[in-house]
Order: C-alpha cells, then structure tokens, then sequence
C-alpha cells in the first residue's frame, strides 16, 4: 500500500501510513550503520484552472509524493530522495545517502537538532479543510470573477483569472524518536485584468483571496470587481519629479519590506557575515514602537506550523521588542555556526507579525500629506550584504492627505537600515494572505527618481 499513499482520501489513514514510511526509513538507516537519521515524507493533490476571456486556457490537476532521508555518520553526512515509495525503493535510497555520507567531508556543526526541542503534543491548529471542486465547478467560478472584473468597458483585456486548490500531508521523523505530521489544505481565487482609455493609456493590476479553508475566500464577483478598481483606478499614470519625500507601503507590498528583515537576520546570512545586521543583537534597529513576533499556532492561518523542518516545537516568541532586535531567525545547522540554539525556524518563519497602530490606510494617507503611495514594486535591487535598497514603483502622488493621481516609471531607494529606523506608522489594514501579517508602512523620506 505505501506505493499508493497518494491516493489514499481518508487523511487519519493516510497520516498513519506516512509515519509508518518514515518509521521504516530510520529503520533502514539504522541497519545501514547511521550513527543518526531524518526523514521527510509528503504526498499532495491539487486542480488549478484558469479561464481567459470567457474561454478555458489551462486545467490542470496534479498528484505528487515524495521521500527525502538524511543519514549522518559521526560529523559526516548524506542526502538522497524518491518518489517511489515501494519497500525496494526505500532500501536503495537509503544506501544512496549512506554512500554519499562515506565520501563527504566532516562537518562539525551537522547533525540533528537537539532532542530535547523535539515537539511534544502536536497542537490542532485546524489547518485541514478539503474543497470538493471539481474541475468544472473550478472553471465556472473563474469565469464569475473575470466577468465581474470585464463589466466596464475600459477592461479591453485579460491575463485570465484561476481558481486552484491543493491539499497535502507531511511527516517528518528522525532517530531522536520524534514522528510526527500534519495535513493541510490551501484554496485561492484570483484575477488579472488590463485596462485601456485612449491608445497609449494600458494598465495591468490584479486581485486575489486565499484560506485554508474554501468557505473563507471571497466571493468570485468580489475577487473581479476589486481587481477592475484598482487596474482603472490606475488610468493616466504619469511620472514624478525626482524628490525626498515619505513613502507609503501598502499592506499587500509592506510584506516583503518585512521579508527583507527576515533575510538579513536568517543565520544563513549572519554566518557567512553577507548580512547588514551583522552582530546586531541586542541593538536598536527600529523605532520604539515596533513589535515584530512570531504567531505560529494561529488556527487556519497560512503560516502555522506545530514543529519546523527539523521537529524542533515551533512557540510564540517576540524578534524584536521596543524596536531592538530580540531574535535571530536559526535553524539548527546556522544556530551552531553561530554558538546559539536554533529558534525552530528550519523552513522559515510562521506567521510572523508587526504590531499594528490605530491608522487605516485612508488615516496614514491623511499623516503623510505629501508623498508616495507605492502599490506595486519591480525588480530585486536589493543588496543584503550593505542594505542598499533600489526598486522600480509605481502607486499614487498625494498631496494634502489626498491621492492626487497614479503614477508610473519611477524609482524608490533608500537604505534598509534608515528605512527600517524611519517607519513612522503600521496601519490597521493587516494582509494576512501570508506568512507575513502587516498593515501599510509609512515611511519618512525616501528618494523617489522621476524625470
């Protein structure tokens, strides 16, 4: 039956038939000679279709598994993986790892995370709500969105609108005798249209809703409207003056302002000294009133997760408090480079938070005065080694707390560690659509290149 774990439906059978797998997998490893192992087992299921003015361009469903063991042998250590989960298939990936181990070099700082910060009880974190949507029922939501979205004229076309649901199963074990795992579901709707009003005048923008659970998304007409708003709202954007001014972040783009925090504080980063937070534990790096936290038990949130890629407990915990910085973000292997304990984020962070102040966006708007509202960013013009920070934009001037108009073709830069220290607000509108959960960011005096 192992070979066909993929199609079982029932998730209480499946999750046992998965531990079962990676029980036997440490098994063979520990017959093989390892002095230690882990394994990761997975299988998932998925349909996307997306439907492109009015016709059906792709529907696509997808069955996967996979198995991934790591055998260790003193300090020395071996990978290997299948998609086969047949007794013999198991035994030869087991002998690949152990043949990879024997040919490495030692490495002091391999080797499992510590047992004691194994997961004990596995909380319920209502993570798993199947979608029984057929591939026809997919299509016809899709097209529900794009036509809400195509209702005004000025919507000339369509990049198509998808509707997709996936749901999987993940074990992970190792010689500590921690087993253990948990399904998941995830369902989202979105929409891409482009606008046009005269002949030079074309603008693209889109919308999306996620959950874990289908009842949670959006209506399709919903997901159509908001994404025609924006994409017209975007009509006659023009360029700026080169100029200093603040800038706003919005909710849905404020998210990677944070996700570069959590690159340069990540131990990968701190180890190999390619980051500009570089020994700075303990140090001011954001004004006083901001909190940054992880929230990894958060029921049907995306980012939870009882225990991270090496078993270690996942838990509350503050990265910075007061606008210092608390925390890094280790795993096992970056945590002893580092002489520390890993922070159980193998695999990333889950869930991680900024404190929110009393402003929606129309309120922080209304603070700025005069300035940038940035809606979309282009390009990767960040260097994590200095913190200088570059990127295309486009959004909304505003003046007198007003939005005046959109604009285009501009340039926002600045340094991550002067924009970090000058945020000013963290707006109320809160996207949790991901990992990262923040209101808009207002920040004080970026460069913004124009004509």
């Amino acid at each position: 039956m192992a070979n066909n774990l993929a199609t079982i439906d029932d998730p209480q059978v499946r999750l046992a038939s998965l531990e079962q797998l990676v029980s036997d997998i440490l098994s063979e490893s520990r017959s093989k000679g390892a002095s230690a192992a882990e394994a990761a087992v997975s299988t998932d299921s998925g349909l996307s279709a997306t439907v492109r003015l009015g016709e059906v361009e792709t529907v696509e469903h997808h069955r996967d598994k996979s198995a991934a063991v790591t055998v260790y042998f003193g300090k020395r250590k071996g990978s290997a993986s299948t998609s086969d989960f047949s007794p013999e298939a198991v035994r030869e990936t087991v002998a690949a790892a152990c043949a990879i181990a024997r040919y490495t070099a030692e490495d002091d700082y391999a080797g499992l995370a510590d047992a004691e910060l194994m997961a004990g009880v596995i909380p319920e974190l209502d993570l798993y709500h199947p979608w029984s949507v057929d591939a026809e029922q997919a299509i016809e939501i899709a097209k529900e969105a794009e036509a809400a979205g195509r209702a005004d004229t000025r919507v000339t076309n369509s990049e198509g609108a998808t509707v997709s649901t996936y749901q999987g199963t993940r074990v992970y074990g190792n010689s500590h005798g921690f087993v253990g795992g948990y399904a998941a579901t995830r369902h989202s709707n979105s929409c891409v249209l482009i606008a046009q009003d005269g002949e030079d005048n074309m603008q693209r923008d889109y919308w999306y809703t996620v959950s874990r659970d289908a009842a949670g998304l959006e209506a399709p007409r919903a997901v159509g409207e908001h994404a025609a708003r924006r994409t017209l709202q975007r009509l006659g954007a023009r360029r700026v003056a080169t100029c200093q001014v603040p800038v706003i972040f919005v909710a849905e783009i404020a998210g990677g302002l944070l996700g570069n925090f959590v690159g340069a504080v990540r131990g990968g980063s701190l180890y190999r000294n390619a980051s500009f937070l570089v020994d700075h534990l303990g140090k001011q790096i954001f004004p006083e009133f901001i909190r940054i936290h992880e929230q990894p038990h958060l029921k049907r949130a995306l980012g939870s997760a009882p225990f991270d890629n090496e078993g270690v407990a996942t838990r509350a915990r503050d990265i910075v408090t007061g606008g210092v910085l608390e925390s890094y973000v280790l795993d096992s292997y970056s945590a002893r480079k580092l002489g520390m304990q890993t922070t159980g984020n193998a695999g990333g962070v889950h869930n991680l938070r900024i404190d929110s102040g009393p402003l929606d966006l129309e309120g922080l708007v209304k603070e700025m005065g005069r300035g940038l509202l940035v809606t979309e960013l282009m390009g990767m013009g960040v260097n994590m080694v200095t913190g200088d920070y570059s990127r295309g934009a486009a959004g909304y001037w505003v003046e007198h707390g007003e939005i005046q108009y959109p604009v285009q073709e501009i340039t926002i830069a600045g340094n991550l560690r002067d924009m970090f220290m000058n945020i000013q607000a963290v707006g109320k509108d809160v996207d949790t659509r991901g990992n990262i959960h923040t209101g808009s960011l207002l920040l004080d005096n970026m460069t913004v290149a124009g004509t």
